[in-house]
């Protein structure tokens, strides 16, 4: 019989034939390993989008907003942050992180929109 070893610690599997690990704490450990972040530029990239994510949803309930750009700043938003763009067929630009939006408009002011 072909002995199977833990993924994790390399101690001998018992058990059911299509087991992995020796025990959850193993299971757990390999998991958070093989999920973390790679590096500190991508973890705090994702941590930026989060955020950002956040401020505009805290400021925008209703799914359609106006705000001025003073108000995101206070809360700490940062611009140069976003997962994509989106082009209207007019010729607006909406900067989108997921499915939180913003429209640049007059006067430091930006309309914040809910994608369905």
């Amino acid at each position: 019989m072909n002995e199977k070893k833990c993924l994790e610690c390399d101690a001998k599997i018992t058990g059911r034939e299509d087991k992995k690990f020796c025990s959850d704490y193993c299971r757990n450990a390999y998991n958070n390993k093989m999920n973390k972040d790679a590096t500190n530029l991508m973890r705090n990239v994702n941590n930026k989008l989060r955020k950002n994510y956040r401020i505009l949803t805290d400021f925008n309930p209703t799914g359609k907003v106006k705000v001025s750009k003073t108000k995101l700043l206070a809360k700490g938003f940062d611009f140069d942050y976003f997962t994509n763009l989106y082009r209207t067929k007019a010729g607006n630009v909406y900067h989108f992180l997921y499915d939180q939006g913003y429209l640049v408009l007059e006067n430091d002011q930006y309309m914040i929109v809910k994608k369905d």
